[in-house]
């Protein structure tokens, strides 16, 4: 503790006292303090908190810190330091309180209050991710208190995560910074959301912490050269490590797995290709057609085509994507040839995907919806929800 009377300096005037405003965060456990603050806590001739149910409260007693309740004004606390004492001030566990920081201020400004050493010392602070705290506690109030939000499930939700995704792409394509902030903000809401009903499932619950944990695990494994003594110098190293720990994970009988049907037409076409490619199977018959050499000429040719289908009755969404259906099942079955040790389709085959296999063709009737309801899907996804959550 310092010497409360301590003797003047030479020259007659009395040393300044010292006023510590020591700030806390509500998101790191109470108790957790930097060892600065327990030093001054510990040394300070007085310690003074506004707020009955601070939550260091408790830990300051056991540390044997004694600590005076009182809501003291800015001046009270300038008088408090006078013959050079210490006093620490712990504002409420709310963080700020504006009445004593406004007072200090107008005080030190005014020259006429012999001021003591003013010091704001973070006892403890945030860590980069802490406000994520702060959403799953505010997520899990509406969870439990809305009306609304009470009762969605899963399934409820599902067409709105898909057009939050839409909306960030749609944001990072017109670089607006601020929209992509916003829109980030609403995908990040579909997680906590999802995680909040999971949470109260009956049968097999997980929460955001399980989510979360199992994202480190994965990001963890798949980069062992990070996190292991494998060396990827380069990008194609990194992708193939991945691919073939993906590959270990999930076990999977086919290079279609995990392919999720519900993508959009193109996506679906161009990622079962993508797969085919890696595995050296069959590519899709390319029908005569000119070659398009850059993204803005097989975009118009897209639009043209997509036009001429609309004017025709068809649905090129549609149509592609039981496209890629059929592809898919013929790649199927060709792992299947292959892991049967035959050679596979004849390469001399241009038969298009699907025709060999008549009961394909039910997905292309008009009007008819596929096992996965795609239009109805389709016809959601294009719903504004109401929620008011953007």
């Amino acid at each position: 503790m310092n010497d409360v009377n301590a003797p003047a300096e030479p020259d007659g005037a009395v040393p300044p006292g010292r006023l510590v405003l020591l700030t806390t965060s509500h998101r790191v456990a109470p108790g957790q303090l930097s060892w600065p603050a327990w030093q001054v806590l510990r040394e300070a001739d007085l310690v003074v908190c506004a707020d009955p149910g601070h939550p260091q409260l408790p830990y300051l007693r056991e540390a044997g810190v004694r600590c005076e309740v009182a809501d003291p004004s800015g001046r009270e606390l300038v008088d408090a330091t006078e013959g050079g004492r210490t006093v620490v001030y712990l504002p409420p566990s709310g963080g700020a309180s504006p009445a004593v920081t406004d007072e200090l201020a107008r005080l030190g400004g005014s020259g006429r209050v012999q001021m003591p050493d003013l010091e704001l010392l973070p006892g403890s602070w945030d860590l980069p991710g802490a406000r994520l705290i702060d959403l799953v506690q505010v997520m899990d109030r509406i969870r439990a208190e809305c009306p609304w939000s009470s009762l969605r499930t899963h399934e409820d939700l599902a067409k709105y995560g898909i057009e939050e995704m839409y909306e960030l792409v749609e944001a990072i394509e017109e670089g607006d910074r601020e929209a992509v902030k916003e829109e980030l903000g609403d995908v990040l809401l579909q997680v906590v959301f999802h995680a909040a009903i999971a949470e109260g499932d009956p049968e097999e619950p997980f929460g955001i912490d399980d989510v979360a944990a199992g994202l480190v695990a994965k990001l963890v494994h798949r980069h062992p050269h990070i996190y292991g003594d494998e060396v990827a110098e380069t990008p194609e190293q990194v992708q193939a490590n991945w691919v073939r720990l993906k590959g270990v994970e999930k076990a999977r009988d086919s290079v279609t797995d995990g392919v999720p049907l519900a993508s959009p037409a193109l996506a679906l076409a161009a990622k079962l290709a993508g797969r085919a490619r890696g595995a050296d199977l069959p590519l899709p018959v390319t029908p005569p057609a000119p070659l398009y050499d850059d993204e803005t000429a097989l975009g118009d040719h897209l639009l043209a085509e997509a036009a001429t289908a609309q004017s025709a009755g068809v649905d090129p969404e549609a149509a592609l994507r039981h496209a890629a259906r059929r592809y898919r099942e013929a790649l199927r079955r060709a792992e299947t040839e292959a892991r049967e040790a035959v050679s596979g389709p004849d390469p001399a085959d241009t038969t298009p995907w699907g025709e060999a296999d008549p009961g394909a063709e039910r997905d292309m009737r008009p009007g008819e919806e596929g096992e996965e309801g795609e239009e109805a899907e389709a016809g959601d996804a294009t719903e504004r929800r109401d929620d008011g959550n953007g």
